[in-house]
């Protein structure tokens, strides 16, 4: 499974489709949660479990052509949970029948890989400890602070949130989501609002940020560590 595995193509996956299906960034940010946070970390374990369910015919060998279909199951249930009206199959399949040209997935398909994908994360589906819903939240709370808040783009945090999600070694600070959304609002600020209209709560400190009186319950040094390290990821050589 991990031969087959590759993060970035998936990942990027993920983002195309999410923006084709036009759903919500919560819906998106939940589905990467799911997907890259707990799904394929969880599914080895799973795999080498007795097979249980007839969904197993979806297990080894993986295809890519299957990572996309678990992409688009890991959307369909965020907007199962986030949507009043969540994607239909019909609409999952005429995507999926367009971008995944290697194989025809039927309902069928998609009914038991919805069933094995909550089997894999033991049926937890919690959304509220995630990244992108912190991050909201201290977006409105900074523009309540700091008249210059209204200049923070949620546009270019949304971008750096998709960056750390492409590389592994970034997006394992998904696991601590209050100072990674913490993180991503400072860099954010530093890369869009001009210098010289920096005030508080941001202050600048040679070359890097200061997050002061705002996130209490993050530690500074820590916001600084990462700040920089994402602006290094984020403006660094490719």
């Amino acid at each position: 499974m991990e031969s087959c595995f590759q993060r970035l193509p998936v990942v990027e996956f993920l983002i195309h489709s999410a923006q084709h299906l036009q759903v919500s960034p919560i819906v998106k940010y939940s589905a990467l949660s799911f997907l890259v946070d707990r799904f394929f970390p969880s599914l080895p374990t799973f795999i080498q479990a007795p097979p249980n369910s007839s969904s197993s015919c979806l297990l080894p060998p993986l295809s890519e052509a299957t990572f996309h279909l678990f992409v688009l199951i890991s959307l369909w249930v965020s907007t199962k949970i986030h949507n009043s009206q969540p994607l239909s199959v019909t609409c999952l399949k005429s995507f999926a029948h367009a971008s995944i040209k290697e194989h025809h997935f039927t309902t069928r398909n998609f009914l038991d890989a919805e069933v094995l994908f909550m089997q894999v994360l033991n049926f937890e589906i919690g959304t509220t400890n995630i990244a992108f819903f912190f991050l909201e939240d201290l977006w409105v709370q900074f523009k309540e602070v700091a008249k210059v808040g209204e200049l923070i783009s949620m546009e270019i945090c949304m971008d750096i949130m998709d960056l750390l999600y492409e590389e592994e070694d970034m997006s394992i600070h998904f696991k601590s989501p209050k100072s990674l959304a913490a993180s991503i609002l400072v860099t954010s600020y530093v890369i869009k609002v001009p210098r010289q209209k920096w005030e508080f709560p941001v202050l600048a400190w040679g070359k890097k940020v200061h997050l002061v009186n705002f996130v209490t319950s993050c530690k500074v040094d820590d916001i600084i560590r990462l700040v920089t390290k994402i602006l290094k990821h984020v403006l660094g050589p490719s």
